[in-house]
């Protein structure tokens, strides 16, 4: 199976410099390729491919003005030419947008394969490097086995992580279990369980609200382009960081959890991307990291031997009694607890949802049936109870 591991790594002055100037590189040739294609599609009608651009590559390198793209590896470079015929074949298949120019504000990555790095004795080494990178290892890779592809990643707070992708020969299957479990994501209750338990949503964005305020307050102060405008950024991209390491650190803290104590995860296929237009619950779904949870749930079912089944997002989980079936028409956000209007049930309107999308899951799981029932008539929009109001 294949695997990516990634770590935080400090390079040299040395290292440093030349990776720096690796991604630069690596960021006017794929500008450079991007604006070619563009300009050959608009005024030519011509579709250029990876082999044309990697034929243009060769006469920029012979130019003058451009005489720095020998002075670091080449495979980065050709890399960035293949990064980037992925995104036009994406773009032309309908699964991405038109590819966008690389900013340098952005920081950068560059990909080396088996040619440009030398793997010894559990060290780095990069092409052009006689030091090998200085690499905290936070897990060791598996016993035997050799990295096919490293990539290099500065991030916009100055930080640098190094991703080793390799092919994992274990088998970590783990032993079967019987709990399966339905998962309804929301924002005052991060995800709600089918067993009746309420996982609270940490909400990492609040927590660094007023130092990122701050932070961004004195950045719009200074004059871009300077020096004390960069150091203003980087305090502002800093904290960006830390909200993001926080949030992945708690889903895969969480998600780990959850694949270890249930055999099937049955959660909904929800359009993240869709719903952050949304301008007035935009920040509070994307600090929930909807799509993020669903991403680990399913490769870490993958390595390790669980079912995740994923439902239809229309499926009215919420609006569906547990105990009867019956389908409410209107069930406002505002209203977290409701009365059946058909068999008198209470319900915890999350705990419900949790527990319908569970038994569905079974349904899908089972046989593939559809879950999209026939709409019920109801006799009104269900209003917020008596309880719910406490």
């Amino acid at each position: 199976m294949q695997k990516a591991f990634s770590y935080r790594f400090y390079p040299t002055t040395e290292q440093e410099s030349l990776l720096r100037r690796t991604l630069g590189c690596v960021r006017l040739v794929y500008n450079r390729a991007l604006a070619a294609r563009t300009e050959a599609w608009y005024e030519r009608k011509e579709r250029l491919d990876y082999v044309q651009t990697s034929a243009l590559l060769t006469q920029w390198k012979k130019q003058d003005d451009l005489q720095f793209l020998n002075e670091v590896s080449s495979v980065p470079l050709q890399q960035a030419l293949r990064h980037l015929q992925s995104a036009f074949t994406n773009f032309f298949a309908g699964r991405a947008k038109y590819p966008n120019f690389k900013k340098k504000r952005n920081g950068g990555s560059a990909e080396f394969t088996k040619s440009a790095f030398r793997w010894k004795d559990g060290k780095v080494f990069l092409a052009k490097c006689n030091e090998p990178l200085n690499i905290r290892w936070s897990r060791r890779l598996p016993d035997g086995v050799e990295p096919s592809t490293v990539t290099i990643r500065l991030n916009p707070a100055g930080q640098w992580y190094i991703s080793l992708r390799f092919d994992d020969p274990r088998d970590l299957t783990l032993q079967p279990v019987d709990p399966s479990v339905g998962l309804d994501v929301g924002m005052s209750s991060l995800i709600t369980l089918s067993t009746g338990e309420k996982i609270a949503n940490p909400k990492h964005f609040n927590r660094y609200y007023k130092r990122l305020r701050k932070a961004q307050r004195s950045l719009s102060r200074k004059q871009k382009g300077s020096r004390n405008w960069d150091k203003a950024r980087l305090k502002v991209a800093k904290i960006h960081q830390k909200i993001s390491d926080s949030r992945k650190d708690h889903l895969h803290q969480l998600t780990t959890r959850l694949i270890r104590e249930n055999q099937t995860i049955v959660i909904e296929s929800l359009a993240v991307k869709n719903m952050v237009k949304n301008r007035q619950l935009a920040r509070s779904i994307s600090d929930a990291g909807w799509g993020e949870l669903v991403r680990q749930l399913e490769y870490k079912a993958q390595w390790y031997g669980r079912t995740l089944v994923k439902i239809d997002r229309w499926f009215p989980s919420s609006k569906r009694c547990g105990q009867c079936g019956h389908i409410v028409e209107r069930l406002p956000l505002s209203v977290r607890e409701w009365d059946c209007p058909k068999c008198g049930a209470h319900h915890d309107r999350d705990i419900n949802a949790a527990g319908n999308i569970l038994a569905v899951g079974h349904t899908v799981t089972v046989c593939g049936a559809g879950v999209r029932p026939d709409r019920h008539t109801s006799k009104g929009q269900l209003r917020r109870s008596r309880k719910s109001q406490k």
